[in-house]
């Protein structure tokens, strides 16, 4: 552990790196992103984990940690780094417990006025329809055999059993299912543990909000008009992942890797957490395997979830889903590791990028961004607190260049649940949100207490830095009205 913080080098005002010298077996420096004062705030276990991740093997450039850093299991929360396919390693601590923890935004032709009157409804209504809370369980009644089709499947699975429309795949990385998911791969527990998650928030910082967008708030008109976002509008956006399932898959694996790394394989490691294997491992490609499941289980369970919102719009609204053009803008997943090809020192290379707490930032004219929005890049969408409001935002050519195409995926939290429990009483939090126009329904008052905006970074300043540094672009602000919490 550190005593102090590093040395920084600055880049620009945006990128501050360290030296490959600071630490014995560093193998590439360690950058951070973010203005002075939000790298001058991050604590001091993220410089340490980011430059324990630069010592891994196979890792290319540098390690990279994201505006919204913070300190995680392994790799810091906005930690990003690059493996050489073939001399590189897969690390659990890299991806995260919440495999596909993501993001998915939903539009409709509703303003703000017309939406007012109903808020109340709305907001009680969803918070019956998407179960929230630490081991609530989804409408979506499934035997141990569909569940191992649908962690193969994904969204697919949904849609085709009419959860959703099939344009919302196409809105969707990797159009709602990451080919190379073996459900054999994947243990009984945790099976056992996801089996009736699907169509569920979850806990933690995960949340289903109803917001709109105050008409200064639009930054790029271009790429607003492209989203289908426009001045007054009401949208929803949720946040939640693989749930127990993810869980469970990262914790069998982190035990593999470390009854294999160093004896099987001579591979030596700084901070167990960190424990790896050869991507071309047997352990490696079946760990990259179950991984898969969870990201197809979380995009699956975020299918049902949009289905259960158009549900509820149309039962309180009294219009259909079709009527009220409630469409997908995309989802977008934090915690993954994807094989990618980027160009290293003048050669098209294959690497596993690692995002963990981080967000794909595709640029325009990418195959991988929908033909729709191709013209404008990827839409990347960042939560800020359930207080302050969140950002769409567009990838760039920069961070394909720059951060593996990669951004930050949050405001990222300034203090930790335990500290915000004892600031913050959730009753008085719900109330005085209440007094400022948010109305909100949660699961326990200790858990809203936990999620209060002061215990975040400033959305605003995470966003200009991002926007700033030229790793996504700015397109428009999205500010709450009304919340479910887990």
């Amino acid at each position: 552990m550190l005593n102090n913080k590093p040395e920084l080098k600055k880049i620009n005002d945006y990128a501050w790196e360290v030296s490959k010298e600071f630490k014995q077996g560093m193998r590439v420096p360690a950058r951070i992103y973010g203005s002075k004062a939000i790298v001058d705030a991050m604590d001091i276990q993220v410089f340490d984990q980011v430059t324990n991740v630069a010592t891994l093997p196979g890792i290319q450039r540098a390690a990279l940690c994201m505006p919204d850093g913070h300190s995680g299991y392994g790799f810091p929360i906005g930690g990003v780094a690059a493996f050489d396919a073939e001399t590189g390693v897969i690390s659990p601590g890299g991806v995260g417990f919440d495999i596909n923890c993501g993001m998915r935004l939903v539009r409709t032709n509703l303003t703000i006025d017309e939406v007012r009157p109903k808020l109340r409804q709305l907001v009680d209504q969803l918070f019956t329809a998407v179960p929230a809370g630490v081991g609530s369980s989804g409408f979506v009644k499934l035997n141990k055999g569909e569940f191992r089709e649908i962690i193969e499947e994904g969204a697919d699975w949904c849609v085709d059993r009419g959860f959703g429309w099939e344009q919302d795949l196409a809105r969707t990385e990797e159009d709602g299912c990451i080919k190379g998911a073996d459900e054999k791969k994947v243990s009984g527990k945790a099976v056992e543990r996801g089996l009736s998650q699907i169509g569920t928030l979850g806990s933690g910082n995960h949340y289903l909000e109803i917001q709109w967008v105050k008409p200064e708030n639009i930054f790029d008109e271009e790429a607003a008009k492209a989203y289908g976002i426009f001045p007054n509008q009401v949208a929803v956006m949720f946040h939640c992942g693989s749930r127990g399932f993810g869980h469970q898959v990262a914790t069998d694996y982190l035990q593999v890797f470390l009854n294999v790394m160093e004896s099987k394989y001579g591979i030596k490691i700084l901070d167990r957490e960190l424990a790896c294997a050869p991507f071309h491992s047997p352990e490696g490609q079946d760990y990259f395997a179950a991984m898969k499941c969870g990201l197809n289980m979380s995009f699956a369970n975020r299918q049902v979830i949009l289905h259960r919102i158009r549900e509820v719009f149309s039962k309180v609204m009294g219009k259909t889903a079709e009527e009220m053009e409630i469409q997908q803008v995309y989802d977008v997943a934090h915690n993954t590791a994807k094989l990618e090809e980027y160009e290293i020192d003048g050669k098209r290379t294959r690497v596993v990028t690692h995002r963990k707490g981080a967000t794909r930032s595709f640029g325009p004219g990418r195959p991988e961004v929908p033909q729709e929005f191709r013209a404008v890049g990827q839409p990347v969408i960042i939560g800020g607190s359930m207080e302050t409001g969140s950002y769409l935002l567009a990838g760039t050519q920069k961070a394909m260049e720059e951060t593996w195409g990669s951004t930050a995926h949050g405001s990222g939290r300034t203090m930790s649940r335990t500290q915000a429990k004892h600031m913050f009483k959730g009753e008085a939090l719900q109330k005085d949100m209440e007094r400022r126009g948010i109305l909100v329904r949660s699961v326990s008052y200790a858990g809203l207490a936990e999620e209060a905006g002061k215990a975040y970074k400033d959305i605003d300043a995470v966003i200009d830095a991002t926007h700033q540094a030229g790793i996504s672009r700015r397109v428009a602000k999205l500010l709450p009205v009304a919340n479910v919490k887990g």
